[in-house]
């Protein structure tokens, strides 16, 4: 019986001892413009983001990673106030499927709301997006342009992100193909000091494909 449970004890140091090191391990470095020299073979783009704002500088992923999962910041709805709805797209880049090391890009994002929590292919790499705008309200409307997007998974699922309902889905964009998506730029409003903001616009993504062995 002493036996027995020393040994159970030892196995639960073990199991408790790798927890740690994975927790340790899983954390998320902000990649920022340090590898925007990283070479991408196509850029995807969809034809209905909106037209406020400027495009900012893009941001990608390291060599060989790609991105796999993402999340959004997001403002609820504002219920009469001004509403801005998406905010920002931030990529989770992996090399290999390893989710315990980290990169996001984002490129530029809005003042206004939370981060949802990441949603993840299954396997394989974002591939492909579509973009929910809403159309432009007129002189006197709230504008919120971008509200929502969906990425679509080379191993084929799709996934939406926690976003607003406002506007319509448009078309997708092109499929990355042998890779996946690398990179991102965004368009953005700036914010508009008390006047009506739309923050996130538009935006596109980066296609990487993976090097030949």
């Amino acid at each position: 019986m002493t036996l027995v449970y020393v040994t159970f004890l030892c196995l639960v140091a073990l199991v408790s001892s790798a927890e740690l090191d994975a927790k340790d391990q899983s954390r998320v470095i902000r990649a920022g413009t340090r590898f925007t020299m990283r070479n991408y073979t196509s850029i995807l783009s969809v034809p209905n983001g909106e037209q406020f704002g400027i495009w900012m500088w893009s941001e990608l992923c390291p060599e060989n990673f790609y991105a796999t999962g993402f999340s959004l910041r997001i403002e609820p709805n504002q219920y009469g106030s001004d509403d801005t709805a998406l905010n920002g797209i931030r990529l989770y880049c992996v090399q290999n499927e390893d989710r315990r090391f980290l990169y996001s890009v984002e490129s530029h994002t809005g003042h206004f709301g939370e981060w949802t929590e990441p949603q993840w292919c299954p396997s394989g790499t974002l591939s492909s997006f579509q973009l929910r705008v809403e159309p432009h309200q007129g002189i006197f409307g709230d504008d919120t342009a971008a509200n929502n997007i969906r990425f679509r998974c080379s191993s084929n699922p799709t996934l939406e992100g926690r976003g607003l309902a406002w506007g319509e889905y448009g078309e997708w964009s092109s499929n990355c193909s042998n890779g996946g998506i690398c990179g991102i730029q965004t368009k953005m409003e700036l914010y508009q000091g008390g006047l009506d903001d739309s923050s996130l616009n538009d935006v596109r993504f980066h296609c990487c494909t993976h090097k030949q062995k």
